[in-house]
Protein backbone atom coordinates (compact mmCIF):
# COMPACT_ATOMS: atom_id res chain seq x y z
CA UNK A 1 0.00 0.00 0.00
CA UNK A 2 1.60 3.57 -0.92
CA UNK A 3 -0.24 6.45 -0.31
CA UNK A 4 1.75 9.83 -0.44
CA UNK A 5 1.21 12.07 2.93
CA UNK A 6 2.34 15.19 3.88
CA UNK A 7 2.04 15.19 7.44
CA UNK A 8 5.16 16.48 9.73
CA UNK A 9 6.57 12.98 11.13
CA UNK A 10 8.12 14.86 14.97
CA UNK A 11 4.45 15.37 16.00
CA UNK A 12 3.26 12.75 18.55
CA UNK A 13 0.93 12.17 20.46
CA UNK A 14 0.74 12.95 24.33
CA UNK A 15 -1.57 11.69 27.19
CA UNK A 16 -1.28 13.08 30.70
CA UNK A 17 -3.22 11.83 33.93
CA UNK A 18 -6.31 11.42 31.97
CA UNK A 19 -9.47 11.29 34.35
CA UNK A 20 -12.77 9.94 32.70
CA UNK A 21 -15.91 10.46 34.47
CA UNK A 22 -19.62 10.07 34.11
CA UNK A 23 -22.40 9.36 35.81
CA UNK A 24 -25.00 6.36 36.40
CA UNK A 25 -27.85 8.10 38.20
CA UNK A 26 -26.91 9.57 41.16
CA UNK A 27 -22.71 7.70 41.60
CA UNK A 28 -20.22 8.83 39.73
CA UNK A 29 -18.25 6.18 37.59
CA UNK A 30 -14.63 6.47 36.60
CA UNK A 31 -13.51 4.44 34.28
CA UNK A 32 -10.23 6.09 33.80
CA UNK A 33 -8.05 7.71 36.55
CA UNK A 34 -4.86 9.07 35.97
CA UNK A 35 -4.12 7.78 32.40
CA UNK A 36 -0.25 9.03 30.57
CA UNK A 37 1.25 7.29 27.63
CA UNK A 38 2.80 8.49 24.40
CA UNK A 39 2.43 7.55 20.72
CA UNK A 40 4.98 8.17 17.92
CA UNK A 41 4.43 8.90 14.31
CA UNK A 42 5.03 5.27 13.14
CA UNK A 43 3.68 3.58 15.59
CA UNK A 44 0.89 1.18 17.11
CA UNK A 45 -0.19 1.57 20.43
CA UNK A 46 -2.31 -0.94 21.45
CA UNK A 47 -5.45 -0.27 24.67
CA UNK A 48 -5.40 -3.84 25.93
CA UNK A 49 -8.02 -4.79 28.20
CA UNK A 50 -11.72 -6.54 29.24
CA UNK A 51 -15.34 -4.98 28.62
CA UNK A 52 -15.70 -2.10 31.02
CA UNK A 53 -12.04 -0.82 31.19
CA UNK A 54 -12.65 2.42 29.07
CA UNK A 55 -11.41 1.58 26.03
CA UNK A 56 -13.44 3.03 23.76
CA UNK A 57 -14.23 6.25 26.36
CA UNK A 58 -10.33 7.05 25.80
CA UNK A 59 -10.74 6.69 22.05
CA UNK A 60 -13.55 8.74 22.34
CA UNK A 61 -11.66 11.54 24.11
CA UNK A 62 -8.63 11.12 21.84
CA UNK A 63 -10.98 11.47 18.83
CA UNK A 64 -12.76 14.77 20.04
CA UNK A 65 -15.98 12.83 21.17
CA UNK A 66 -15.86 13.07 24.68
CA UNK A 67 -14.52 15.81 27.04
CA UNK A 68 -12.70 13.97 30.00
CA UNK A 69 -12.92 15.38 33.36
CA UNK A 70 -9.12 16.27 33.74
CA UNK A 71 -5.79 15.83 32.12
CA UNK A 72 -4.96 16.53 29.08
CA UNK A 73 -3.98 15.18 25.15
CA UNK A 74 -1.88 16.72 22.98
CA UNK A 75 -1.74 15.87 19.01
CA UNK A 76 1.47 18.07 18.02
CA UNK A 77 0.67 21.26 18.99
CA UNK A 78 -2.86 21.14 19.01
CA UNK A 79 -4.67 20.85 22.29
CA UNK A 80 -7.15 18.52 21.91
CA UNK A 81 -9.19 18.94 25.13
CA UNK A 82 -9.24 22.61 24.85
CA UNK A 83 -10.10 22.06 21.29
CA UNK A 84 -13.31 19.98 22.41
CA UNK A 85 -14.09 22.33 25.42
CA UNK A 86 -14.24 25.81 22.45
CA UNK A 87 -16.02 23.56 20.26
CA UNK A 88 -17.13 25.26 16.84
CA UNK A 89 -14.42 25.73 13.84
CA UNK A 90 -11.54 24.09 15.49
CA UNK A 91 -13.43 21.01 16.82
CA UNK A 92 -15.06 20.64 12.84
CA UNK A 93 -11.16 21.04 11.55
CA UNK A 94 -9.39 18.69 14.27
CA UNK A 95 -12.62 15.59 13.70
CA UNK A 96 -11.91 16.47 9.78
CA UNK A 97 -8.74 16.52 9.05
CA UNK A 98 -6.59 15.28 12.31
CA UNK A 99 -8.25 11.80 13.01
CA UNK A 100 -9.41 9.15 11.31
CA UNK A 101 -12.19 6.56 13.56
CA UNK A 102 -12.58 3.14 12.43
CA UNK A 103 -15.79 1.86 14.90
CA UNK A 104 -16.32 -1.24 15.91
CA UNK A 105 -19.64 -1.83 13.80
CA UNK A 106 -17.87 -0.20 11.06
CA UNK A 107 -21.14 2.48 10.20
CA UNK A 108 -21.26 2.24 6.47
CA UNK A 109 -23.83 3.68 4.70
CA UNK A 110 -25.87 0.61 3.59
CA UNK A 111 -26.89 2.38 0.69
CA UNK A 112 -24.03 3.62 -0.61
CA UNK A 113 -21.39 1.55 -2.52
CA UNK A 114 -18.04 1.10 -1.03
CA UNK A 115 -16.66 3.74 -3.17
CA UNK A 116 -19.36 6.50 -2.41
CA UNK A 117 -19.01 5.91 1.22
CA UNK A 118 -15.45 6.78 1.04
CA UNK A 119 -15.92 9.50 -1.45
CA UNK A 120 -18.92 11.40 0.60
CA UNK A 121 -16.34 12.26 3.20
CA UNK A 122 -14.47 14.55 0.98
CA UNK A 123 -17.36 15.88 -0.40
CA UNK A 124 -18.30 16.85 2.73
CA UNK A 125 -14.97 18.39 3.42
CA UNK A 126 -15.47 20.63 -0.25
CA UNK A 127 -13.11 18.45 -1.95
CA UNK A 128 -14.32 18.16 -5.64
CA UNK A 129 -16.21 15.24 -7.20
CA UNK A 130 -13.42 14.13 -9.84
CA UNK A 131 -10.70 14.59 -7.27
CA UNK A 132 -12.71 12.84 -4.53
CA UNK A 133 -13.71 9.81 -6.87
CA UNK A 134 -9.91 9.40 -7.66
CA UNK A 135 -8.68 9.68 -3.85
CA UNK A 136 -11.31 7.30 -2.96
CA UNK A 137 -10.05 4.74 -5.99
CA UNK A 138 -6.75 4.97 -4.42
CA UNK A 139 -7.60 4.35 -1.34
CA UNK A 140 -9.92 1.29 -2.07
CA UNK A 141 -7.86 0.08 -4.57
CA UNK A 142 -4.83 0.31 -2.52
CA UNK A 143 -6.79 -1.96 0.40
CA UNK A 144 -7.54 -4.43 -2.20
CA UNK A 145 -10.89 -3.45 -3.00
CA UNK A 146 -10.30 -2.46 -6.57
CA UNK A 147 -13.24 -4.82 -7.94
CA UNK A 148 -15.32 -4.11 -4.72
CA UNK A 149 -15.98 -0.31 -5.52
CA UNK A 150 -19.28 -0.82 -6.96
CA UNK A 151 -20.63 -3.19 -4.15
CA UNK A 152 -22.42 -2.47 -1.21
CA UNK A 153 -21.87 -3.30 2.08
CA UNK A 154 -24.02 -6.05 2.69
CA UNK A 155 -22.37 -7.48 -0.70
CA UNK A 156 -19.21 -7.38 0.98
CA UNK A 157 -17.71 -9.79 3.91
CA UNK A 158 -16.54 -8.31 7.02
CA UNK A 159 -13.00 -8.18 6.10
CA UNK A 160 -13.97 -6.00 3.46
CA UNK A 161 -16.47 -3.48 4.93
CA UNK A 162 -13.45 -3.08 7.84
CA UNK A 163 -11.38 -1.80 5.05
CA UNK A 164 -13.85 0.33 3.36
CA UNK A 165 -14.55 1.71 7.08
CA UNK A 166 -10.32 2.12 7.26
CA UNK A 167 -10.43 3.74 3.56
CA UNK A 168 -13.22 6.55 4.79
CA UNK A 169 -10.99 6.91 8.23
CA UNK A 170 -7.72 7.73 5.87
CA UNK A 171 -9.78 9.78 2.94
CA UNK A 172 -8.69 13.41 4.83
CA UNK A 173 -5.34 11.84 5.30
CA UNK A 174 -5.18 11.91 9.05
CA UNK A 175 -2.53 12.53 11.40
CA UNK A 176 -3.91 10.14 14.36
CA UNK A 177 -5.96 6.98 13.06
CA UNK A 178 -8.17 5.49 16.15
CA UNK A 179 -10.06 1.68 15.66
CA UNK A 180 -12.35 0.24 18.16
CA UNK A 181 -11.82 -3.61 18.65
CA UNK A 182 -10.84 -4.11 14.72
CA UNK A 183 -11.56 -8.01 15.20
CA UNK A 184 -14.83 -8.09 17.17
CA UNK A 185 -16.67 -8.99 13.83
CA UNK A 186 -13.95 -10.70 11.99
CA UNK A 187 -14.09 -14.43 11.28
CA UNK A 188 -10.37 -16.21 11.92
CA UNK A 189 -9.14 -16.19 8.68
CA UNK A 190 -9.82 -12.42 8.14
CA UNK A 191 -7.75 -11.73 11.17
CA UNK A 192 -4.65 -11.94 9.52
CA UNK A 193 -5.02 -9.60 7.09
CA UNK A 194 -6.49 -6.90 8.47
CA UNK A 195 -3.53 -7.47 11.25
CA UNK A 196 -1.22 -6.82 8.60
CA UNK A 197 -3.26 -3.79 7.09
CA UNK A 198 -3.36 -1.77 10.52
CA UNK A 199 0.71 -2.53 10.95
CA UNK A 200 1.33 -1.11 7.32
CA UNK A 201 -0.88 2.48 7.95
CA UNK A 202 1.50 3.01 10.28
CA UNK A 203 4.32 2.63 8.44
CA UNK A 204 3.13 5.43 6.49
CA UNK A 205 3.68 7.43 9.64
CA UNK A 206 0.82 7.89 11.30
CA UNK A 207 -0.20 7.44 14.74
CA UNK A 208 -2.34 4.01 15.20
CA UNK A 209 -4.50 4.07 18.30
CA UNK A 210 -6.53 0.27 18.87
CA UNK A 211 -8.80 -0.74 21.51
CA UNK A 212 -8.57 -4.11 21.47
CA UNK A 213 -9.14 -7.44 24.13
CA UNK A 214 -8.01 -9.36 21.68
CA UNK A 215 -3.99 -10.90 22.26
CA UNK A 216 -4.00 -11.41 18.54
CA UNK A 217 -2.79 -8.31 17.67
CA UNK A 218 0.23 -8.11 20.36
CA UNK A 219 2.52 -9.14 17.17
CA UNK A 220 1.51 -6.26 15.00
CA UNK A 221 1.73 -3.59 18.24
CA UNK A 222 4.74 -1.20 19.00
CA UNK A 223 3.20 -0.41 22.45
CA UNK A 224 0.45 -1.81 24.95
CA UNK A 225 -1.47 0.18 27.37
CA UNK A 226 -2.88 -2.56 29.35
CA UNK A 227 -6.25 -1.33 31.05
CA UNK A 228 -8.77 -2.95 33.57
CA UNK A 229 -11.60 -2.06 35.91
CA UNK A 230 -10.65 -1.17 39.36
CA UNK A 231 -10.56 -3.81 41.87
CA UNK A 232 -12.65 -3.42 44.94
CA UNK A 233 -9.68 -4.89 46.77
CA UNK A 234 -11.43 -3.89 50.48
CA UNK A 235 -11.26 -7.01 53.03
CA UNK A 236 -13.57 -5.40 55.26
CA UNK A 237 -16.92 -7.32 55.66
CA UNK A 238 -20.37 -6.25 54.90
CA UNK A 239 -22.37 -5.08 51.80
CA UNK A 240 -20.34 -3.59 48.75
CA UNK A 241 -21.89 -1.37 46.00
CA UNK A 242 -20.79 -2.33 42.35
CA UNK A 243 -21.61 -0.22 38.84
CA UNK A 244 -21.44 -2.46 35.96
CA UNK A 245 -17.84 -2.77 34.86
CA UNK A 246 -16.14 -2.79 38.39
CA UNK A 247 -14.43 -5.53 39.36
CA UNK A 248 -14.85 -7.43 42.56
CA UNK A 249 -11.64 -8.89 42.70
CA UNK A 250 -9.13 -10.05 39.97
CA UNK A 251 -7.48 -13.57 39.28
CA UNK A 252 -4.45 -14.21 41.18
CA UNK A 253 -5.58 -12.16 44.13
CA UNK A 254 -5.49 -13.09 47.75
CA UNK A 255 -8.66 -12.55 49.63
CA UNK A 256 -9.85 -13.74 52.86
CA UNK A 257 -13.69 -13.10 52.20
CA UNK A 258 -16.52 -15.14 50.61
CA UNK A 259 -19.42 -13.07 48.56
CA UNK A 260 -22.86 -13.51 48.81
CA UNK A 261 -24.87 -11.59 45.61
CA UNK A 262 -27.99 -9.67 47.13
CA UNK A 263 -28.57 -7.70 43.69
CA UNK A 264 -27.45 -7.19 40.54
CA UNK A 265 -25.56 -9.67 37.90
CA UNK A 266 -21.72 -10.58 37.56
CA UNK A 267 -19.70 -12.56 35.19
CA UNK A 268 -16.85 -14.94 36.34
CA UNK A 269 -14.21 -15.46 34.05
CA UNK A 270 -11.03 -17.22 34.13
CA UNK A 271 -7.76 -16.92 32.18
CA UNK A 272 -6.66 -19.40 30.20
CA UNK A 273 -3.01 -20.01 29.54
CA UNK A 274 -3.47 -18.82 26.15
CA UNK A 275 -4.27 -15.38 27.56
CA UNK A 276 -7.77 -15.13 26.46
CA UNK A 277 -10.33 -14.96 29.30
CA UNK A 278 -13.88 -16.86 29.14
CA UNK A 279 -16.99 -16.18 31.16
CA UNK A 280 -17.51 -19.51 33.23
CA UNK A 281 -20.42 -18.85 35.14
CA UNK A 282 -23.12 -16.36 35.76
CA UNK A 283 -23.72 -14.92 39.12
CA UNK A 284 -27.62 -13.93 40.34
CA UNK A 285 -28.99 -12.55 43.58
CA UNK A 286 -28.62 -15.71 46.34
CA UNK A 287 -25.08 -17.07 44.54
CA UNK A 288 -22.28 -16.93 46.42
CA UNK A 289 -18.53 -16.95 45.42
CA UNK A 290 -14.71 -16.63 46.33
CA UNK A 291 -15.16 -19.59 49.33
CA UNK A 292 -11.93 -21.75 48.04
CA UNK A 293 -9.41 -18.70 48.80
CA UNK A 294 -9.84 -18.61 52.43
CA UNK A 295 -11.10 -21.64 52.67
CA UNK A 296 -7.46 -23.24 51.56
CA UNK A 297 -5.30 -19.53 51.42
CA UNK A 298 -4.97 -19.95 47.49
CA UNK A 299 -5.18 -17.16 45.27
CA UNK A 300 -8.25 -16.24 43.59
CA UNK A 301 -8.79 -18.79 40.42
CA UNK A 302 -11.11 -16.17 38.81
CA UNK A 303 -12.20 -12.66 38.26
CA UNK A 304 -15.59 -11.63 39.22
CA UNK A 305 -16.62 -8.32 37.14
CA UNK A 306 -20.04 -6.90 37.69
CA UNK A 307 -22.43 -6.67 34.90
CA UNK A 308 -24.91 -4.21 36.17
CA UNK A 309 -25.66 -2.41 39.16
CA UNK A 310 -25.06 -4.58 41.98
CA UNK A 311 -24.82 -5.01 45.98
CA UNK A 312 -22.57 -8.33 47.30
CA UNK A 313 -21.93 -9.22 50.91
CA UNK A 314 -18.25 -9.86 51.81
CA UNK A 315 -18.25 -12.23 55.33
CA UNK A 316 -15.48 -14.37 56.40
CA UNK A 317 -15.37 -17.90 56.16
CA UNK A 318 -17.23 -18.80 59.46
CA UNK A 319 -19.61 -16.22 59.07
CA UNK A 320 -20.20 -17.77 55.72
CA UNK A 321 -20.31 -21.32 56.99
CA UNK A 322 -22.40 -19.89 59.59
CA UNK A 323 -25.14 -18.21 57.48
CA UNK A 324 -25.72 -21.08 55.10
CA UNK A 325 -25.81 -23.76 57.46
CA UNK A 326 -28.44 -21.96 59.39
CA UNK A 327 -30.15 -20.96 55.39
CA UNK A 328 -30.09 -25.28 54.75
CA UNK A 329 -31.82 -25.98 58.58
CA UNK A 330 -34.46 -23.76 57.77
CA UNK A 331 -35.21 -25.02 54.37
CA UNK A 332 -35.73 -28.41 56.07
Amino acid sequence: MTITTQRDNHDGLVVRDLVIEYKRGDQPVRPIDGLSFSAAPGSITLLLGPSGCGKTSVLSSLGAMLTPKSGSIQLGDIDVVRVVAGSGGALTAFRRNSVGIVFQAFNLLPSLTAEENVRVVLTAAGIKRRKATQRANQLLTSLGLGERMLHRPDDLSGGQQQRVAIARALALDPTLLLADEPTAHLDHSSVGSVLDFYRRLADDGRIVVVSTHDDRMLRIATDVVELAPRAHTTAQPGVLSLSEGDVLFNQGDHGELVYVVRSGTFNVLRREPDGESVIVSQLIPGDHVGEMAPLFSLPRSATVIATSSAEIEGMPIEQFRRTFELRSLSGR
